[in-house]
């Protein structure tokens, strides 16, 4: 009595302990706060909206924008809900801190009593998936599977275990982990041992799998059909084949006999190395031992045929297994159809199931999905239109997601009036669009100038009950900004406010860059204003927005200062940031900063990418100083940095115009050897120097050399 009551006040102790961790962890850091808060008071002090609130130092990101005249813009309070269900959440760090202890089975044990662990599934789900260490979900299912064996056998619990340890593992089965789990009073177990094997396969180790079998003896186990299976399975997983034949083969020296789901797992082995042959031949010994093909076995086989390029054969196999009463599941049908489109090209595979669907009338709406999926992941609108058009005259409705993924691919490859025919009538008999294909379409309509109709299917979203929440309306509103329709962002944002929904920092961020990049800079200072006076810090995309909208409408200085500002707000600049100066002192002929400024991004320990050497390259070119432009593409080479399209046509177009066509055909010619295919872009602007510089033969030769591209390039008179 006396050794459990000691125990159990060392245990009580403990806990206390990780608990008063557990709760000073869970208290605000008050320094951080107080300084945030004295940043916000001493910096930024809003009393009305005509105020400038200068940022630190010199101001001169808010002295800037004031230059500019501007619009205001609604500064009405947004109110947020205050009134939110209180959840308990489980507290896995302290729950990880007791698994790493070494009385890890006696506190849990403990804190179970203490009525702080709940043996529900879904706490038990939580635990096991929320374990950084993959010693810690181990430890917690043996502990459950002692307290409670039931816990052992759900599937649920057993797949998030075996998905814990395969996504944080590998567990090593050591001889100090065994007398860990010995200590505390339990066993390695069957159940665990099958999910540790089956982890072990997942993660490739086959020739563990294959040593920790042998040895399980010593685990005080025997070899059974149900572990044979499980190591049969890692290995084939693992693409063991020859190793797993081999324990194929030992099972009957165990006295285990083979099943059905041993020789199901072999057959998948061979069908997805496209060895049917043998496959069959295993059908036949299985059904020889009195186990006949069930739906899995006929569905490996029939993605083992398509892998095989057999795919006639695959069909038939599907009327064997109605032949054979055996009803094809989901699955079968899924795996005909991508194994299908897997081996042949997408406009045979397209023939094929269609002569399919008008043979057999019976097909489940499954079928029509999967093939409409794979008609859209192919970007075969005008198939994918057909098939919707002929499908949908005898009654075919598709999911709301493959109608979805359809819509974006017939957005894509054909016109507005006839993508909205098809989806109109597909609406009037009840579908029901996801958001981002609405926003895709809305999109297509506004790229096309046809606001009318994007304003439309707005108004449909609105009323589907799609614009709910913050993030909805921040992409709605980067719809806008991206079409240029600032004032109808800026509207939103209003709509926004007086809907209760609360901006966060990505909603100013988007407007400010929109307003930005149309040059209303003091728009985007108001912005600015009202992001400060929520609360929010300006981040790196907040100060590159900024930085490029002085920059476009060209003042440079500004943008310099508005840099510095950024260094001293604690926000590093990225590359982004630095080509986007770059390319504006390229823009203005100041070529000599922007080499300055691209040595500093060096020294600052930020590596440039093509972006920045594209900028001075341009320039340089276009001021005819090809040698110096030439240093510069050997620099970015030095980089591993791979020239692209503007590169080569940059040094193209200078070359011609220096009346050097030889080097520049020289170097066309060297684009696709140096993994770069010229673009119609190129071709075309190389076509067009050569034309007008009465180079004919040359022109001809490279419309030739672009057609074998299959390029597209303009018929010219000349030629």
């Amino acid at each position: 009595m006396r050794g459990l009551s000691s125990l159990a006040s060392r245990a009580s102790l403990e806990i206390r302990t990780l608990s008063e961790e557990a709760h000073n962890r869970s208290k605000p850091n008050r320094e951080n706060l107080s300084k945030f808060k004295a940043l916000t008071s001493q910096e930024h002090k809003p009393t009305n909206t005509n105020i400038e609130y200068p940022l630190r130092g010199k101001s001169s990101l808010n002295s800037q924008f004031k230059k500019s005249n501007s619009s205001s813009i609604s500064n009405a309070p947004i109110s947020v809900n205050k009134h939110k269900l209180h959840v308990t959440p489980i507290d896995h760090q302290y729950i990880s801190q007791i698994l790493s202890r070494k009385d890890w089975f006696l506190l849990l044990k403990h804190e179970f009593r203490a009525k702080r662990i709940s043996l529900i599934p879904q706490f038990v789900v939580s635990i096991l998936q929320n374990q950084e260490n993959p010693l810690h979900p181990l430890k917690f299912y043996i502990w459950v599977s002692n307290i409670n064996p039931l816990f052992s056998k759900n599937q649920s619990i057993r797949g998030v275990l075996a998905n814990a340890l395969y996504q944080k593992g590998p567990i090593v089965l050591s001889a100090e982990l065994i007398r860990d789990i010995r200590s505390s009073g339990c066993q390695v177990t069957e159940d665990l041992l099958c999910i540790l094997i089956g982890s072990w396969g997942r993660l490739g180790l086959a020739k563990y799998c294959a040593e920790v079998f042998g040895q399980i003896s010593y685990l005080g186990l025997s070899p059974t059909t149900r572990l044979y299976n499980a190591v049969i399975d890692a290995l084939v997983k693992s693409n063991s084949l020859d190793l797993a034949y081999l324990k194929f083969q030992q099972m009957q020296v165990d006295n285990c006999n083979p099943d059905r789901y041993t020789y199901n797992i072999l057959i998948h082995g061979v069908c997805k190395a496209g060895v049917v042959d043998e496959a069959l031949r295993l059908v036949k010994q299985m059904k020889a031992l009195g186990y006949s093909p069930n739906v899995f076995t006929y569905t490996i086989l029939i993605d083992g045929f398509c892998n095989a390029k057999r795919v006639e054969e695959a069909f038939e196999l599907l009327g064997m297994m109605k032949e054979k009463n055996v009803s094809p599941s989901e699955a079968t049908y899924r795996s005909l159809v991508n194994g299908v489109f897997r081996c042949v090209s997408p406009d045979k595979a397209f023939e094929l199931l269609s002569r399919f669907v008008e043979r057999d009338s019976t097909l489940p709406k499954v079928a029509f999905d999967t093939i409409l999926h794979c008609l859209s992941n192919y970007s075969l609108s005008r198939e994918a239109a057909e098939f919707l058009r002929k499908t949908g005259e005898k009654g075919y409705f598709p999911d709301s997601s493959t109608f979805n993924i359809t819509v974006t691919c017939l957005i894509k490859g054909l016109d507005l009036e006839e993508t909205c025919e098809i989806l109109d009538g597909y609406i009037d008999r009840g579908m029901k669009l996801g958001f981002n294909t609405y926003l895709a379409l809305i999109k297509a309509f506004y790229e096309a100038g046809r606001v009318g109709d994007g304003n439309r299917y707005i108004s449909r979203m609105i009323q589907d009950g799609l614009l709910e929440n913050v993030f909805s309306y921040n992409m709605v509103i980067d719809c806008f900004s991206k079409a240029k329709m600032m004032d109808t962002a800026l509207e939103t944002f209003k709509e926004m406010q007086q809907r209760d929904i609360a901006p966060n920092l990505v909603t100013f961020n988007t407007l400010i860059s929109g307003h930005c990049k149309a040059g209303e800079i003091g728009k985007a200072r108001e912005l600015l204003e009202m992001l400060l006076e929520h609360g929010f810090k300006p981040d790196i995309f907040t100060f590159s927005s900024v930085i490029d909208g002085l920059c476009r409408i060209h003042h440079i200085e500004d943008a310099f200062n508005c840099f510095t500002e950024m260094v001293e707000w604690g926000v590093t600049p990225n590359s982004i940031t630095y080509n986007i100066l770059i390319r504006s002192l390229c823009v203005v002929g100041d070529v000599v900063k922007s080499m300055v400024l691209l040595k500093k991004m060096q020294t600052d320990g930020i590596s440039p990418d093509i972006f920045s050497f594209n900028a001075l390259i341009q320039s340089l070119c276009k001021m005819n100083k090809v040698e110096k432009a030439q240093k510069v593409f050997v620099t970015m080479l030095t980089l591993d940095l791979r020239p692209d399209n503007f590169t080569y046509c940059a040094f193209i177009k200078a070359l011609c115009e220096s009346g050097r066509f030889d080097e520049a055909k020289n170097l066309f010619l060297s684009m696709e050897a140096n993994g770069c295919v010229p673009d119609a872009y190129t071709c075309n602007s190389f076509i067009d120097a050569l034309t007008h510089s009465a180079h004919f033969d040359e022109a001809r030769n490279i419309v030739k050399k672009c057609r074998e591209w299959g390029i597209s390039v303009p018929s010219i008179p000349v030629l």
